[in-house]
C-alpha cells in the first residue's frame, strides 16, 4: 500500500483472488459484501458473498457415520450480478483483458477498471464503483459505466439477484450441509423494480432485497425484458451505444431482513427504500461525510511506514462492527462479516476488539457487552449442564448463546475427522468479565455496572468457585478438565480423556473475576448491591468462598517460569530443527503431526503462548501484585524468564499470537516487539496464515496491532481512576499522537516521542482528567494542555 489511503491490486491472478475478495470488501456493519466481480460466480477461483449481521441458520450432516449440526453465517442472496454484451455477443463472464481494482479505505468505494475485448474483438471500457452505504445501512450501489472504444450498436446489460447461492466459501466444510437459502418469491414491479425474497431452510430467517437499475448517458430510455429462474430475478436492459460515449448504469439494492426493528415485513421495507433511493453521487457524498466522522474519531498518526496497514485494519474493524450493529443484538464475529470461516461464530477475540472501542466508540463496546448479556441464561444452563452453577459463557457462539464448537474437525493433511475439545475452553467467561471492568473503567458508566455488567461479573465469579476443587495435598483450589487459549494441547498424553489441569492463564483470570466481582458490589450504591445480592441468592458464605478460591487457587510453576499447565515440565521437547528442516511452515503443526501418527499433545510446543496472556492483560506490576494476592513470589524477572522460555516453542499459529508477543516484548526487547508488530498489522495482508484470510478476515488480530500503537507504545493504562502513561517508543517509531474519548471527554489528545509526552484535553465542561506518568499524578482540565519529560 505505497498510498495509505488505497490498496490497489493491477491485473487478475486466479490464486490470489479470494484473498483480495476479502480485502477489498465493503460493508457498514449492518452487512459486508465481498470483493467479487459482479459478473463472477462462485467457481473455485471467485467467490460471492454478502453477510449480514446476526443472520444465521442450522444445518445438519452426516459426518463420519455421526449427525452432527452447525450453525453457519448465512450467504445472503446476491445482489451484485451485472454484466454486459454488445448485441451479438457472448454475455461478459471475466476475466478482463486488463483490469486494476482499488479500495479507498478513507472513503469506503471500491473501483475497478478494466477493458473487456468480446470474441469480435469489440473493446469496451469499463469503470465500477460500488459501496455499502455508511448513512443508509440498508442500501448497497453499484455503479458501471461502459465506454465503447471500437465499436457502436445495441448495449444490453443484465442485473440480477441471486438467490440460490450456497455457504461454500471454506473447503473443508464442503462436505457439510451447505445450502441455507429457500426461495420465496421474485419478480419486477410495474416500474422497472427487481425484487426477491428468500427464506432459510431451517429457522424463521426471511431477507428480501429489491434492486432499482437506471441507465444514465445513453440519449434514449432503455428497453427493459424480464428473465426470472427459480430463486433468480434478472432484467436485461438495451440501450443505443456509441464510439467513446460512456453509458451509466446505477444498480441501487436495498436489503432487509426479519431480524430489522421497525419495519411493516421485509419485501415491503427494501421495496419502498429502493423505489425512494437517491442516485449514486448523492449515495456517495452523504456515505463519504460518516466515513470523515469515523476517520476523525479513530485518529492515530504514528510516524511510521505502515500507515496504509494500519488505515486497512481500522477499516475492516468500521465496517465489520458499527452503530448500525448496535442495535440489532450482534456480537462481533472473528472472522468479521468477511467470509464463512469460523462459521461466522463469535469468540474471545472481543477482548481484543474492545480494547480500541473503549477508547474510540465506547456505546460500540456497550452493545457488545449487551449481546452477552442477553445471552447470560444461556450461559448459566450451559454451567448447569456441566453440573456447576453461574454462568458459562461458550468457546463458540452465534444466535441465541448456546455452545456452537465443533465437536469433530478435519485435518485436511490426513484428511481423517477427529474428536474436538475446543469447548472445554472455559476462560471466555474470563474475558466477558474483563471486558466489563474495562469498560466500567474507560466510561464510568455506573448504570451499566448496576445492572447487566454486575450481573454477568457476578455469575461468571460464581462459576469459578464452582468449578474449583480442593486439593489437600497443595492446600490449594485447581480447575481441571479445561483448555487454554494455546489450543494444541486438548489432553495429557498419559489421560483417557480430554482437558488439561491448572491452565495458568484461566487460573489467574479466575482469581482476578473473583476479586473484581467483590469489588464490584463495594462500587455499587447499597439498594443496588442488596437487590443483586437477593435476586442471585448470593449470601455472606458465598463470598467467603470466593475469596479463600482467589486467594489459593493453584498457580504451576517450571524452571523459573510460569507453566502454561500443570504437568506442562513433563512433556517431551520436540526435534525443532529436524522439524524446520522438513517444513517450511510449522504453524500448524497439530495437523502436521497428527499426519504422521503423533500428536502435539506430547510435546512442549504452543499455537500461541498462553502463559504469556497474563501479561498483555495486566502491567508487570499487576501481573506481580496478583500473584501475591495468591501467595506466590514474584519476582521482577519473572516475565523475561517466562517470555524467554515459550518464545522458543511457539510457532505463532493463531494470528493474535504476534499481538502478545509484540506487547510482552515491549519491555525487554523494543526490536523484537516492534517485529511482531510488523507481523500482526500485515498478517492478512500478505495473507501468512496459509491462505485463510479469502475465507475472512481475523478481526481480533487487525484490533489488537492498532491497540499496539494506542495502548502498548504510549503504556496507557485505564485503572483507579486514572489515565496511566508510561511510553517506550520503539526506535523505529518516532512520534505517535492518539484522540481518545474517556469518561465523557470527546478529545483527550496523547502525543508521545522519545522525549516527551503531551496531554491536551479539548474543550468542555466535564471534569479534569487525572493522570499518572511515572510516579508523577497532576491533572489536565479541559481546555489545558501539559507536557511531560521522560
Amino acid at each position: 500500500m505505497p498510498d495509505p489511503w488505497t490498496l490497489r491490486y493491477e491485473g487478475f491472478d486466479p490464486a490470489e483472488e479470494g484473498l483480495r475478495e476479502a480485502l477489498c470488501a465493503v460493508g457498514n456493519g449492518y452487512l459486508v459484501t465481498r470483493g467479487a466481480a459482479p459478473e463472477s460466480v462462485a467457481d473455485g477461483v471467485h467467490y460471492p458473498g454478502t453477510y449480514l449481521a446476526g443472520c444465521y441458520d442450522r444445518a445438519s450432516s452426516t459426518v463420519a457415520g455421526r449427525t452432527v449440526t452447525n450453525e453457519d453465517l448465512v450467504n445472503a442472496p446476491n445482489w451484485l450480478p451485472l454484466t454486459f454484451r454488445p448485441a451479438g455477443g457472448d454475455w461478459f463472464t471475466g476475466p478482463p483483458a486488463e483490469q486494476s481494482v482499488e479500495l479507498d479505505v478513507r472513503r469506503g468505494v471500491l473501483t475497478r477498471r478494466a477493458l473487456v475485448t468480446d470474441s469480435r474483438g469489440r473493446r469496451t471500457r469499463l469503470v465500477q464503483r460500488r459501496l455499502a452505504s455508511q448513512a443508509r445501512p440498508h442500501l448497497v450501489a453499484l455503479e458501471s459505466t461502459f465506454t465503447p472504444e471500437n465499436w457502436s450498436g445495441p448495449l444490453e446489460i443484465r442485473s440480477a439477484l441471486d438467490g440460490t447461492v450456497t455457504n461454500t466459501g471454506v473447503a473443508r466444510y464442503r462436505g457439510l450441509a451447505s445450502r441455507h437459502l429457500e426461495p420465496a418469491g421474485h419478480g419486477t414491479d410495474g416500474d422497472g423494480l427487481l425484487w426477491l425474497e428468500a427464506t432459510a431452510g431451517h429457522s424463521p430467517l426471511r431477507i428480501a432485497l429489491a434492486a432499482r437499475t437506471l441507465v444514465r448517458g445513453s440519449g434514449e430510455p432503455a428497453r427493459g425484458t424480464e428473465d426470472l429462474g427459480t430463486g433468480r430475478a434478472s432484467q436485461i436492459l438495451t440501450v443505443r451505444a456509441g464510439r467513446g460515449r460512456p453509458v451509466t448504469v446505477e444498480k441501487t439494492v436495498a436489503v432487509h431482513t426479519s431480524h430489522d426493528p421497525a419495519i411493516e415485513t421485509p419485501l415491503h421495507a427494501s421495496r419502498l427504500l429502493a423505489a425512494r433511493a437517491p442516485d449514486f453521487g448523492a449515495l456517495l457524498a452523504e456515505h463519504e461525510v460518516r466515513w470523515a466522522e469515523l476517520w476523525h474519531r479513530c485518529r492515530i498518526e504514528a510516524d511510521f511506514d505502515g500507515a496504509g496497514p494500519l488505515h486497512l485494519s481500522l477499516f475492516h474493524l468500521l465496517q465489520s462492527y458499527s452503530e448500525h450493529s448496535a442495535d440489532l443484538d450482534v456480537g462481533i464475529p472473528a472472522r468479521g462479516l468477511h467470509g464463512e470461516a469460523y462459521r461466522g461464530h463469535v469468540f474471545w477475540d472481543e477482548l481484543f476488539v474492545l480494547q480500541l472501542l473503549n477508547l474510540r466508540f465506547p456505546e460500540l463496546a456497550r452493545a457488545v457487552l449487551r449481546y452477552r448479556h442477553r445471552r447470560l441464561e444461556a450461559a448459566r444452563q450451559g454451567a448447569r449442564e456441566a453440573g456447576l452453577r453461574g454462568a458459562m459463557y461458550p468457546w463458540q457462539s452465534g444466535s441465541d448463546g448456546r455452545e456452537e464448537s465443533q465437536r469433530l474437525h478435519l485435518n485436511p493433511l490426513s484428511g481423517r475427522w477427529l474428536p474436538d475439545h475446543s469447548h472445554l475452553q472455559r476462560h471466555v467467561g474470563s474475558a466477558v468479565a474483563y471486558n466489563v471492568w474495562q469498560y466500567y473503567q474507560a466510561t464510568g458508566d455506573l448504570d451499566f455496572l448496576a445492572g447487566a455488567g454486575a450481573e454477568m461479573l457476578l455469575e461468571i465469579a460464581r462459576f469459578w468457585s464452582s468449578a474449583a476443587r480442593y486439593d489437600p495435598a497443595r492446600e490449594r483450589w485447581s480447575i481441571r478438565g479445561v483448555l487454554g487459549p494455546d489450543e494444541y494441547h486438548d489432553a495429557y498424553p498419559w489421560a483417557d480423556g480430554p482437558g488439561l489441569d491448572d491452565n495458568a492463564y484461566t487460573n489467574l483470570l479466575a482469581s482476578w473475576v473473583l476479586a473484581r466481582a467483590r469489588d464490584t458490589l463495594n462500587v455499587l450504591p447499597g439498594y443496588r448491591r442488596d437487590e443483586l445480592l437477593e435476586r442471585l441468592a448470593l449470601d455472606g458464605t458465598e463470598l467467603d468462598r470466593w475469596r479463600e478460591v482467589g486467594r489459593r487457587l493453584h498457580v504451576p510453576f517450571h524452571h523459573g517460569v510460569l507453566s502454561q499447565f500443570d504437568g506442562y515440565e513433563r512433556l517431551a521437547e520436540l526435534d525443532w530443527t529436524a522439524y524446520r528442516g522438513r517444513y517450511t511452515d510449522l504453524r500448524r503443526l497439530d495437523r502436521i503431526l497428527e499426519a504422521e501418527g503423533d500428536t502435539v499433545n506430547r510435546y512442549q510446543a504452543s499455537k500461541q503462548a498462553d502463559a504469556l496472556m497474563i501479561w498483555y492483560l495486566f502491567s508487570a506490576r499487576e501481573v506481580r501484585d496478583l500473584l501475591r494476592h495468591l501467595g506466590y513470589p514474584a519476582r521482577h524477572e519473572l516475565q523475561r524468564r517466562t517470555t524467554a522460555y515459550y518464545l522458543r516453542r511457539t510457532v505463532h499459529g493463531s494470528t493474535l499470537s504476534s499481538v502478545v508477543h509484540a506487547w510482552v516484548l515491549t519491555r525487554s526487547d523494543r526490536r523484537a516487539s516492534w517485529r511482531y508488530f510488523r507481523d500482526a498489522l500485515v498478517a492478512d495482508l500478505r495473507d501468512g496464515r496459509g491462505g485463510t484470510t479469502a475465507e475472512g478476515i481475523h478481526l481480533g488480530a487487525m484490533a489488537g496491532a492498532v491497540d499496539l500503537l494506542q495502548r502498548c507504545y504510549t503504556g496507557l493504562e485505564i485503572r483507579e481512576d486514572a489515565l496511566w502513561l508510561d511510553p517506550h517508543l520503539p526506535s523505529a517509531l518516532g512520534r505517535l499522537e492518539l484522540e481518545l474519548r474517556y469518561r465523557g471527554h470527546w478529545g483527550v489528545v496523547v502525543a508521545a516521542d522519545h522525549r516527551t509526552v503531551t496531554v491536551r484535553v479539548r474543550e468542555s465542561r466535564q471534569e479534569p482528567v487525572p493522570i499518572r506518568l511515572r510516579g508523577r499524578s497532576v491533572t489536565v482540565a479541559p481546555g489545558e494542555a501539559r507536557v511531560f519529560r521522560l
